[in-house]
């Protein structure tokens, strides 16, 4: 099979939520993004989310209008956010599940249940030329809802193995790895595009990385905690060199 670049997406979210802890416009998640961008980022992710409790709409119009790479709108689907995607046009929009007080995102949508209505908002965005992604758990069943929904592009969710590995549960993870490779192969058998993320670092990226059928990761919260001790420039450097080895690793095996 024929081997894709992987790309690497900045979720500058946190940025925002630091600036609204104080109030004012200080640190500027649009500084952020062509920061990251300037340091080898492929593309932005904001995450505009129903209580506009770190990025706001402003944040979004203005990452629209000033970064030179795509820009990757992660957003609940509700009619609201379905008008202002519509109305900011990203080249991407991220469905993703949303709960009021969850600290982030937790867990894929519910693609079974949700699969009518999220067949209706894939198509509407589509037919505007933005790109739609699901952000699902790595399943067989919801990559095949996936498919039935229209999505050209899924995003694998890594929570789960993530916080197998922080808490040293090896067979736990082991499973969960597992579950990811599968869903990452029929995603390409089904000639759908698939991304990766949710509690990614260094060593979870050159691990994911090694799929070969996984073409872009999402990292937002890692990047920008060794950001405070080493500045952003020199974490995205270090992860895409992460990201690269895991690559180059799965295509020697």
């Amino acid at each position: 099979m024929a081997h894709s670049p992987l790309r690497l997406g900045v979720n500058v979210d946190h940025v925002a939520t630091l600036r609204n802890a104080r109030g004012g416009s200080l640190p500027d998640p649009l500084r952020a993004a062509l920061l990251a961008i300037e340091a080898g980022a492929d593309g932005i992710t904001a995450h505009l989310r129903e209580d506009r409790r770190h990025i706001r709409d402003d944040d979004m119009k203005r990452l629209k209008q000033e970064i030179s790479k795509p820009l990757n709108f992660e957003m609940a689907a509700t009619d609201e956010m379905v008008a202002i995607a519509l109305d900011t046009r990203p080249h991407a929009s991220c469905l993703v599940p949303e709960k009021r007080s969850e600290r982030t995102t937790e867990g894929g949508l519910d693609v079974i249940t949700a699969h009518d209505h999220l067949r209706i908002v894939t198509a509407e965005l589509g037919r505007a030329g933005v790109r739609v992604s699901l952000f699902i758990e790595p399943s067989i069943e919801a990559v095949e809802a996936a498919r039935s929904i229209g999505a050209p592009v899924i995003e694998l969710h890594t929570g789960a193995w993530c916080d197998a590995l922080t808490h040293g549960e090896d067979a736990r993870a082991e499973h969960e790895f597992a579950r990811l490779k599968a869903a990452a192969r029929l995603a390409s058998e089904k000639a759908i595009e698939c991304h990766a993320g949710h509690g990614l670092d260094y060593d979870t990226a050159r691990q994911i990385s090694t799929l070969p059928q996984v073409v872009e990761l999402n990292i937002g919260h890692f990047l920008f905690a060794e950001a405070i001790f080493v500045g952003l420039a020199a974490a995205i450097k270090q992860m895409r060199a992460a990201m690269d080895a895991g690559r180059a690793e799965g295509l020697a095996a």
